[in-house]
């Protein structure tokens, strides 16, 4: 069994009398200590400054159990009569040495003025010598320790936490000059988005001037009057007539899609008979579809046909829907299904047997400029807008809308829109 731990205590008095006095006590209840004696102040100083500061780093150990060696000390025992120094001066020329360790002044006399100044001047605590009592003195250096210790571990845990929070405010510092260096390019991101908006805008305005001349003039050609036109000019003119409504189609998606980028694209909500809207808009395309000989069919399951919405956004994205369900499917059908999910939600999806997409590919469809197929020799042209549109319209509406689909086995794209825009806020604010 190891021995027990020593305390290193430095006893500073004049009296050897009373330093035999101090050393019965310690051995009568057996205290561990090792003392170092010192008879007069200059004598003590001397011994303090071939010492090193005590640190005591396991605070949640008992000090019964702290291992010191004999190069710290854990306490000091000054006598308040010194002959060479009183009791105040040597606790502040101590305190000047930087020398950490708690200090108990045995004093002769019952002084309370003194005890007072003795407190004040740093000491941990005081004791009469004339009553020094072996379990008094044990407990009153038990105490000092285990304060000072305390007082030492808040110390430390202060140091820490201003460390830490200089620390924290050194970070603070660099983040907030890391937001000021988002917020500058954000502002500048912003300018450039605006810019970029601002040229689509001018250039899909400019554009459409001189398309809608040129399908202007092509219209008149085919009228072939007065002079009848040969079948190659004919065609060669009916080609450029074709081209130009495409071109057309991909400057007003450019415009449309800057007024939505630069929020300029208004929402009027007004009632319209929803039977009517889909009906009409699947009548207009049905000339595409037999282009390709290919069947567009819609079927319409409303037991309300009214619902209040703007009737502008979303028969153009219907007319997106469709357009693209036509486009990418060779044979087969393009159908339009519409009904009521409750009574302040309206589906309708638009499905075809066309080309489908790639799992993979679905993330990508709804954004902007992305087409599922990239190449320069992709079959299908456009300028990869209209689904990214489709979104932002029916987001505008207060719908979402969602696709299903399987390569080579045709796509679903359903919307869900309310009834009414502000029964959809209603509901989510509740």
């Amino acid at each position: 069994m190891s021995s027990p731990k020593q305390f290193s205590i430095l006893l500073v008095d004049d009296d050897e009398v009373d330093r035999m006095t101090v050393k019965r006590a310690f051995r009568k209840v057996r205290f561990p200590v090792q003392l170092t004696e010192a008879s007069n102040g200059e004598e003590a100083l001397a011994i303090i400054q071939t010492k090193t500061k005590p640190l005591i780093d396991n605070l949640s150990t008992k000090h019964s159990n702290v291992g010191l060696d004999s190069t710290t000390f854990d306490l000091a025992l000054l006598d308040y009569r010194l002959p060479d120094i009183d009791g105040l001066s040597l606790i502040a020329r101590i305190k000047a040495l930087n020398f950490n360790v708690p200090l108990i002044v045995l004093t002769g006399q019952g002084d309370e003025e003194i005890a007072v100044e003795i407190m004040k001047a740093g000491a941990a605590d005081y004791l009469s010598k004339a009553k020094i009592e072996p379990s008094i003195l044990v407990k009153a250096i038990d105490s000092a320790i285990r304060i000072h210790q305390a007082e030492e571990a808040v110390k430390l845990a202060n140091k820490r936490l201003r460390a830490s929070n200089e620390l924290l405010f050194l970070k603070n510092q660099e983040l907030e000059k890391q937001q000021a260096h988002i917020k500058t390019q954000n502002i500048k991101l912003q300018e450039s988005y605006k810019l970029k908006s601002e040229f689509l805008a001018t250039m899909s305005h400019e554009l459409r001037t001189p398309m809608n001349a040129i399908m202007g003039f092509s219209q008149l050609l085919l009228r072939q009057y007065p002079d009848p036109l040969s079948s190659q000019q004919e065609n060669l003119i009916q080609r450029i007539l074709n081209n130009s409504k495409n071109l057309l189609d991909m400057i007003n998606e450019m415009l449309d899609f800057s007024k939505i980028e630069a929020g300029k694209l208004d929402y009027n909500p007004q009632p319209f008979n929803l039977n009517y809207l889909i009906a009409t808009t699947v009548e207009e395309l049905k000339s595409l579809a037999i282009q390709k000989e290919i069947n567009l069919t819609a079927e319409i399951n409303l037991t309300e046909h009214f619902i209040i919405q703007d009737s502008n956004l979303l028969k153009r994205s219907l007319i997106n829907l469709i357009s693209n369900g036509i486009k990418f499917t060779d044979k087969g059908t393009v159908k339009l299904q519409a009904w009521e999910l409750d009574a302040n939600q309206i589906a309708i999806a638009i499905e075809d047997t066309g080309i489908g997409i790639a799992t993979e590919d679905l993330s990508k469809i709804f954004q902007a400029f992305r087409q599922v197929d990239q190449s320069f020799t992709r079959q299908h042209s456009g300028t990869g807008l209209g689904l990214a549109i489709t979104d932002s319209l029916v987001k505008i509406m207060g719908g979402t809308i969602s696709v299903e689909s399987r390569l080579n086995h045709g796509s679903i794209f359903t919307i869900q829109i309310p009834r009414r825009k502000d029964v959809r806020l209603q509901n989510s604010s509740v």
